[in-house]
């Protein structure tokens, strides 16, 4: 597309299903490395990413040929697939539904940056769920708390 000038930061988050703890800290990196070749394979820029045990943060340089939605799509079915295929966990491995998507300003890629590498300091004073939660409000995202996270069963 000549003479198409854009500067697309999304960081995106979402959870395992139920919000299990099944992201073991030894296969953190290899999810990772994964996941970034689905995003290098769809020529997008992934400039962060951190997996914890119980949902993802992956800050993305998209080109405006591509549809978030079907960025996010790939990388959850091939990570899940990947996931399930290598037998990680005991049982099927998923992905909980939906994704937050939050629009990034080019000046703050570093503070988000740092935001995404320190997950393990942030989730020591605050749950997934409390993180989540403050990024709707701040963002200024509608919700309804009774749909944002499927129950725990």
């Amino acid at each position: 597309m000549a003479n198409t000038y854009t500067q697309i930061y999304l960081h995106v988050v979402f959870a395992v299903c139920g919000r299990a703890c099944v992201i073991r800290s030894n296969r953190k990196e290899e999810l990772q490395k994964y996941i970034t070749g689905i995003v290098t394979q769809r020529k997008q820029k992934l400039i962060a990413i951190n997996c914890m045990p119980d949902h993802i943060h992956i800050l993305l340089g998209l080109k405006p040929s591509e549809v978030p939605s079907d960025l996010i799509g790939r990388i959850k079915t091939g990570s899940t697939n990947h996931i399930n295929e290598q037998r990680w966990i005991g049982c099927r491995f998923s992905w909980q539904e939906g994704f937050g998507a939050f629009s990034v300003s080019h000046s703050h890629l570093g503070a988000v940056t740092s935001y995404i590498r320190n997950q393990e300091s942030h989730h020591r004073r605050k749950s997934f769920q409390q993180e989540y939660l403050e990024f709707l409000e701040r963002h200024k995202v509608p919700y309804d708390k009774r749909f944002v996270f499927k129950p725990v069963e």
